[in-house]
């Protein structure tokens, strides 16, 4: 049976806003109900933003600015309290195509240690670190040695705009931290450069390293023994948010579905129902905090069930939110596999 992901990608200068699809096919029928252990996206006001976002050097801790939630994740559950940890991306806001705020300026001006996930995701950072002027400031690239991945999937246009709503990963594909294993890779590099950048705390970052590293190790043996049950799920996705998640538990990529959020036409939405039956797809799956009509008019019109997957680039600001997401969308993909 198969599942439907989507993504938003945000162009800030034009205010084009594309809505992806990701379709998860499996051979046979039936999903279950919606998941009560979805994680509720926190709500933060512009002045909690700002203040999130400027490191306090009063502390007289190490200031260590982090770029979006899954980094900022990891470097807080390795820092614990011995360092002060800020986010520079608010959680919900889209990263791909970000646009540094002045405030962002601050922190990196500010702060010693600045941790980005790397592989050409946060595209805004070269700007703005050059207008920091912060020479002494220490860069964690989280995906140091981690080889990416660059298989892209046939694509399927649905929409007759003819504006390019793609964004494409001239580094490889960024979205590691949804493997797992390959989160501990990050977590491991996060802790090596905090080490490097604040010695006498390093008994702390290794502590805390290698209790998150365990808990990482057991996520990723619940999602083997869960899914190799359903050694033939396959998905179909346009902005690849769980190509490396696929390749872990061998679950296969198979096409791309883009879908306009907006000025829809009668052609548009035509198309993305052909998209739908030609892959058989049997589940809707819908982003967090996302109210997409054309996904709900279209499920109710084909029956199908509307459900939500994942990627963790919103909600709570608790290292352990990572393992309440991931373990929701482990019970996804196991109803859907099935």
């Amino acid at each position: 049976m198969g599942n439907w992901r989507i993504f938003r990608t945000h162009r800030q200068g034009n205010g084009i806003v594309s809505l992806i699809a990701l379709l998860l096919l499996s051979t046979t029928a039936g999903c279950g109900e919606s998941n009560p252990n979805q994680g509720t996206t926190a709500q933060q006001s512009p002045q909690a933003q700002e203040a999130a976002s400027i490191p306090t050097a009063q502390s007289g801790k190490t200031q260590v600015v982090t770029t979006f939630l899954p980094i900022y994740l990891f470097t807080k559950a390795v820092a614990g309290n011995a360092a002060d940890v800020k986010i520079l991306v608010p959680p919900g806001t889209e990263v791909h195509e970000y646009q540094a705020t002045p405030e962002n300026v601050k922190a990196i001006a500010t702060a010693n240690v600045l941790v980005k996930n790397g592989l050409g995701l946060e595209e805004f950072l070269q700007g703005t670190v050059k207008n920091a002027q912060n020479s002494k400031l220490i860069q964690i690239d989280a995906s140091k040695d981690i080889k990416p991945l660059n298989e892209i999937s046939p694509v399927e246009k649905t929409t007759t705009n003819k504006e390019d709503h793609e964004h494409e990963h001239s580094q490889g594909n960024p979205h590691v931290w949804l493997d797992p294993v390959l989160a501990k890779q990050q977590v491991t590099n996060i802790r090596d450069g905090l080490i490097a950048a604040d010695p006498a705390n390093k008994a702390t970052y290794e502590a805390n390293a290698a209790a998150y590293i365990k808990e990482l190790e057991v996520l990723n043996s619940e999602f083997q023994q869960t899914l190799q049950k359903t050694p033939s799920c396959t998905f179909v996705t346009f902005h690849d948010a769980f190509p490396y998640l696929a390749k872990r538990y061998n679950l296969q990529q198979v096409a791309v579905v883009e879908i306009p959020e907006d000025q829809l036409s009668p052609t548009d939405v035509q198309n993305t129902i052909k998209a739908v039956k030609k892959y058989k797809v049997k589940a809707l799956f819908s982003e967090p905090g996302v109210d997409n009509k054309l996904l709900t008019s279209l499920s109710k019109d084909l029956k199908l069930n509307l459900r939500t997957l994942d990627s963790v680039e919103t909600g709570e600001t608790d290292p352990q939110y990572y393992f309440k997401v991931m373990k929701a969308n482990l019970q996804t993909l196991e109803t859907a596999c099935k």
